[in-house]
């Protein structure tokens, strides 16, 4: 069950304890990395001069990476042996880079499973996209195998599995059906995500579809009251003549079949979903578990205690930090199995950063979003979890909101056709933020408190130290995407259209309403040229950023460790097939056996 390396570390290292130290000392120390991760943003790519291009990149590395393809840089830096390249080689110091970046980086092979594992049916499958099916299939089958593991080694036995955030319940139901069969809790904080599980429970016929009793030709009479008499059928003028015969004490059930719930009826030897709304704000269950031992779902057995594994596929932000803590706060859990996502919705714990953090930008408010600083929160519940990376050298280790979303890229997946669609978006819309700061729209934000327009002191344009205010504008249309001209366009046209935030919307219709297509041409000749730049640096960037989402995951691992008065083993490893779902390793934890 434990793998022999409890993180699956690169084989340079020779204990995990190894591995963690250099992984420390390197995303603490090396400048580059937290440029890349967190130092820069591709809006302001364009917003200081000479560009973030040439004042972040090491001057070394610029020509190679300007000569080099988006594809074949993307193949150098995480595919290709780079002792062996032939010229033009990159510089040795970028090779030194690329070699940490890749000893850094956690192992995500995962052993293909696929002709073993049971099949979902069809009518378990309905809703699931391939992706979906994949992590679904594999995730049960380890499920499965991981709690016959703690049976036998621990002597252990899970009664119910808790799904945080079950979301459509695709894993609890898969988990509740043949050949599982397991007890299922599925926690969702929203109504119609567990309204629309129950409607797939039916249909994968994990529950019985509601049987519906009724006088069928009242019913019939009741359908067509519904339509105004002039538009009836003959056959319904018919029908409303005749006299229908029922017993005195006769009251007609006119409620719809969408209007009739399921029924979930325990049965010995079979798996059992029970439902429970509530968000989850920490990893206290208590609420959960009194719901739980307030009905024995099993009434043929004899009343035990429930001893619960939290699971989850692709929690997102702090809801994988809840499910993990459940592990210590709940005597009832004896074990979890969590799958984290969406690191950019993570809370921090430690604060904005401090001068010891030079490179690391504060997380800024949108121009036209909601007042919110999470870098000022000091959430307890936030990232980091560990003590280790809470206290490193007195400090602690941060991750601002950029890296935590470079983070969620999946940069071995990137094809070619793909890569060139999203460097365009970003390319528009680092022209875009130029345009902007033109024209008075968003004006420059100095992270040192240098007052706007003061431009006594230069050093205060250091990319490092300046940044611009952020306007959240979401996806376009697909035709805004074929030139910067209909990008720009389709971008004033949304921003100035919509039913919030009206000063700012006032704003930018008053600054960019007379924009001409003369200047956005302009504007697309200066900059155009340097598309190749921002690509570079968001390949970079994304490249790095594997070592970030290391560093969230063995921060969880590490929170683990440090709880061994209640934690027997923890360790962490690949479930799924990186190629189809790249956020695929599983922080697991076994409670020490009670006493």
């Amino acid at each position: 069950m434990v793998p022999s390396k409890p993180l699956p570390y690169p084989d340079c290292w020779a204990t995990p304890e190894d591995y963690v130290d250099n992984l420390l000392e390197f995303v603490s120390t090396s400048d580059t990395f937290q440029i890349l991760c967190g130092g820069v943003h591709v809006l302001d790519f364009f917003t200081s001069e000479p560009g973030l291009f040439s004042s972040v990149v090491p001057d070394e590395w610029q020509p190679w990476l300007l000569q080099c393809e988006p594809m074949r840089l993307l193949d150098v830096l995480m595919r290709e042996d780079i002792d062996s390249l032939t010229d033009p080689r990159p510089p040795e110091s970028l090779l030194r880079y690329i070699k940490d970046i890749r000893r850094l980086s956690l192992a995500r092979e995962c052993p293909s499973r696929e002709e073993r594992l049971p099949k979902l049916t069809w009518q378990m499958s309905v809703g699931m996209k391939p992706k979906k099916v994949h992590e679904v299939r594999n995730f049960a089958n380890y499920i499965d195998h991981l709690a016959s593991d703690i049976r036998a080694r621990y002597d252990n036995e899970i009664t119910h599995f808790v799904d945080f955030g079950s979301g459509q319940n695709y894993l609890g139901r898969a988990l509740a059906s043949a050949p599982y069969n397991k007890q299922i809790v599925a926690v969702e904080g929203r109504e119609h995500n567990i309204a629309g599980a129950k409607e797939l429970d039916i249909i994968a016929r994990v529950v019985e579809k509601p049987k519906i009793i009724r006088n069928k030709k009242l019913w019939i009479r009741q359908l067509d009251s519904m339509t105004p008499e002039d538009q009836r059928d003959e056959r319904a003028l018919k029908r409303a003549t005749k006299a229908i015969k029922t017993p005195g004490d006769y009251v007609a059930d006119t409620r719809s079949r969408s209007e009739f719930e399921a029924v979930y009826t325990p049965e010995e030897g079979k798996g059992f979903i029970r439902y429970i709304e509530g968000r989850l704000e920490s990893g206290d269950l208590t609420a959960v578990i009194d719901q739980l031992e307030s009905t024995n779902l099993e009434p043929t057995a004899p009343q035990t205690d429930p001893k619960l594994m939290a699971i989850s596929i692709h929690s997102c932000g702090n809801l994988s930090h809840h499910g993990i803590r459940s592990l210590i706060l709940n005597p009832a859990v004896q074990a979890i199995a969590i799958v984290g996502c969406c690191y950019n919705l993570l809370t921090e714990k430690l604060g904005p950063p401090t001068y010891k953090h030079p490179y690391m930008r504060p997380s800024l408010q949108a121009l036209n979003g909601r007042i919110i600083r999470e870098s000022a929160k000091y959430d307890p519940h936030g990232f980091p979890l560990s003590d280790r990376l809470c206290t490193y050298r007195g400090d602690g280790i941060r991750l601002n909101i950029t890296a935590r979303m470079m983070a969620c890229q999946a940069p071995y997946n990137w094809t070619e056709a793909e890569s060139d669609g999203f460097f365009t978006r970003h390319f528009f819309r680092a022209v875009l933020q130029k345009i902007f700061l033109d024209r008075g729209v968003i004006s420059k934000v100095y992270h040192d408190g240098t007052k706007v327009g003061d431009e006594a002191d230069r050093s205060a344009q250091s990319p490092f130290n300046m940044s611009t205010n952020p306007v959240i504008l979401g996806s376009l249309s697909k035709a805004c995407y074929k030139s910067l001209h209909a990008y720009v366009r389709g971008a004033i046209t949304k921003l100035t259209t919509s039913s919030e935030y009206h000063e700012q919307r006032d704003i930018i219709k008053e600054r960019m309403s007379d924009i001409t297509d003369e200047e956005i041409a302009k504007y697309e000749t200066q900059y155009s040229p340097r598309k190749r730049e921002l690509s570079a640096i968001w390949t970079l960037m994304a490249f790095s950023a594997v070592v970030v989402e290391s560093l969230i995951v063995t921060d969880r691992w590490l929170f683990l460790r440090q709880h061994s008065d209640v934690v027997q083993d923890c360790w962490v490893e690949a479930v799924f097939d990186y190629r189809q779902s790249p956020r695929n390793l599983v922080v697991v934890g076994v409670k020490k056996s009670s006493p």
